[in-house]
């Protein structure tokens, strides 16, 4: 089935746009052209209206969707497809966009393998290099060949899984294409979305009552591929994504005990089952029942179900087994950082590097968005594709923010770079000129290939500099397209508490960096968290949700985050203002 208007969402036209750069890379195309369809996937995939549904005038007046794009934005959601991406399809075996998502793997290599083995698959990959065959390539030896076996074994684990905030966006179209024939219909995501997880594989939907209707309209959605199985309760589809998605009616006496189950995790509902039994009880989908009687004492909303195991509410997040349940029955469980505990921002960028709003729209967008102070964090001058900063500009721009914070009202901005950690750990600017800014976020954007010993060092060697603030994505993975490099956090976790350095959650879709562990971790250990989004865009602000998602499952509470203090308390905070 052909995807039409209705389930054109962004992320639809956003992956579309980042498939035809990777084409055209292949193709060896100008590289001009290639940023620009990569940009302009970026710029949809963080618009946070739909722009299928806007008109000519108003996806050009978005900065950086020109005439072309949004050409190609209209033909997607009119016609479901895209005339130019089909072509370049139509040059390549559809197989060999695996190979462009396989870690250390660039499109020259993808051409080369294609053109002189004509590998074009995953499976021929893994076959030659089983075979030896690749080092037979100039430039491909034996080391080579192993590191393309692992980015496959890697690339295989990832295989099903979503990202969450995708995943979240999907469940939210199919909920209102579901609330199309009843407003007041209440849709809720179940399973690992409710949880928070940061993949998921499938996405589940509960209703209460028992109109089958609803079951009919659930199957009828347009972004449906083939119905699954739909029975009286149940409807379950593939969508074209190759996402499943199930929906189940549950009796209104039952949801909250529904809603308890299906959210699990698997190891939360056997461990409360066992609670359960211990107290004369027993517990399921349906409700909570005395054992020797069957009489049903709770069931129609979750914190009853949960009093009727003398535990109170359990939040979502936290149903993993990890010590929630014992956490409850001594009512110590963590008051969870929230959204509007987040007062500032310390993560942004603006068009001085690679952003594509200038500083004081970014300035507005923060202050709209409801954040009271905003850090703005250029890239530095290795980072050259992204127009990174050298000393000289990063001491000027920072003279031009303060110019800013001092004009605007109502938001204080904070002049800060986001400063490359080099292979050796050194970083990339000079330390006089990092010395005079506000905020100094230090990050690795290069040379992810290093072994463990030589990437921890490089990373304990940024902590100890005295004008680093944060650590940046501190393990550097893309879900679903690169894992983490490979680290000791654990010791740079150490290194950050000994020295009083933050790291950040980085609130990108396909980031989410730290993880929920190595949040926890950092909390166990005492150290300070920023939740940052990483905004290149004026809409990017909203990202920050996802960022407290991962800080929420890793028990953090407004305390443990660095930027829920107000700027004083902030500025007081960093590093640099405590040695």
């Amino acid at each position: 089935m052909t995807p039409g208007h209705d389930t054109m969402d962004n992320l639809l036209i956003a992956r579309v746009f980042s498939e035809i750069g990777d084409l055209l890379e292949l193709k060896g195309e100008n590289p001009f052209k290639i940023r620009a369809y990569r940009t302009a996937a970026d710029i949809v995939g963080q618009t946070g209206e739909r722009v299928a549904d806007l008109a000519d005038a108003e996806l050009r007046a978005i900065p950086g969707i020109g005439k072309t794009v949004a050409a190609k934005i209209r033909e997607l959601a009119d016609t479901g497809q895209l005339a130019f991406q089909q072509e370049l399809l139509e040059e390549f075996p559809s197989t060999i966009l695996d190979l462009l998502r396989l870690q250390g793997v660039g499109p020259k290599t993808v051409a080369r393998l294609y053109r002189e083995l004509g590998i074009s698959s995953l499976d021929a990959l893994e076959t030659a290099a089983a075979e030896g065959r690749l080092r037979g390539l100039r430039g491909l030896g034996a080391k080579k060949e192993q590191l393309m076996l692992r980015a496959v074994a890697e690339y295989r684990r990832r295989e099903g899984r979503f990202p969450m905030p995708d995943v979240q966006d999907i469940a939210d179209a199919l909920a209102e294409h579901l609330r199309g024939a009843d407003p007041d219909l209440q849709v809720t995501p179940v399973g690992s979305l409710r949880r928070g997880c940061e993949t998921c594989g499938d996405t589940d939907l509960l209703v209460a009552g028992t109109d089958l209707a609803i079951l009919e309209r659930f199957a009828a959605y347009p972004g449906v591929d083939r119905v699954l199985g739909r029975g009286e309760t149940k409807a379950s589809v593939l969508l074209t994504n190759g996402l499943q998605a199930d929906l189940r009616l549950v009796p209104s006496e039952s949801l909250g005990a529904a809603l308890q189950y299906f959210t699990g995790s698997k190891a939360h509902n056997i461990a409360l089952r066992d609670r359960a039994i211990q107290r004369g009880l027993k517990l399921n989908e349906y409700g909570v029942y005395r054992l020797d009687t069957g009489e049903r004492v709770a069931g129609a909303t979750e914190p009853e179900v949960y009093a009727a195991l003398a535990l109170p509410f359990i939040p979502p997040e936290l149903r993993e087994d990890r010590g929630e349940i014992a956490a409850a029955g001594t009512d110590t469980l963590p008051h969870l950082v929230s959204r509007g505990d987040l007062r500032g921002d310390l993560h942004a960028h603006t068009t001085e590097s690679d952003g594509r709003a200038d500083l004081d729209a970014m300035a507005v967008a923060a202050r709209e968005a409801g954040l009271e102070y905003l850090a703005i964090t250029e890239h530095s001058k290795s980072l050259a594709m992204a127009n990174g900063l050298d000393e000289r500009r990063t001491l000027a721009h920072a003279r031009q923010i303060r110019d800013a914070d001092a004009r605007l009202d109502d938001i204080t901005l904070l002049a800060g770079i986001e400063c490359d950690i080099l292979p050796d750990g050194a970083l990339d600017l000079a330390e006089d000129c990092l010395a005079q800014l506000d905020i100094v976020v230090a990050s690795v954007h290069s040379a992810f290939s290093q072994e463990e010993r030589e990437m921890t060092d490089r990373l304990l060697r940024a902590v100890e500099s005295p004008v680093v603030d944060v650590i940046g994505h501190p393990t550097g993975r893309l879900l679903r397209r690169r894992d983490p490099y490979r680290v000791n956090i654990e010791e740079v976790i150490g290194a950050a508490a000994a020295h009083g350095v933050a790291l950040e959650i980085n609130s990108q879709a396909d980031r989410l960096d730290l993880s929920d562990a190595h949040a926890r971790l950092a909390r166990e250990r005492g150290v300070s968290v920023v939740i940052s989004s990483d905004a290149h865009a004026t809409n990017a602000f909203g990202l920050l949700r996802w960022g407290v998602v991962v800080a929420r499952r890793a028990w953090l509470e407004p305390e443990h985050v660095l930027n829920t203090r107000s700027v004083e308390a902030l500025r007081a905070a960093l590093r640099r203002n405590r040695n």
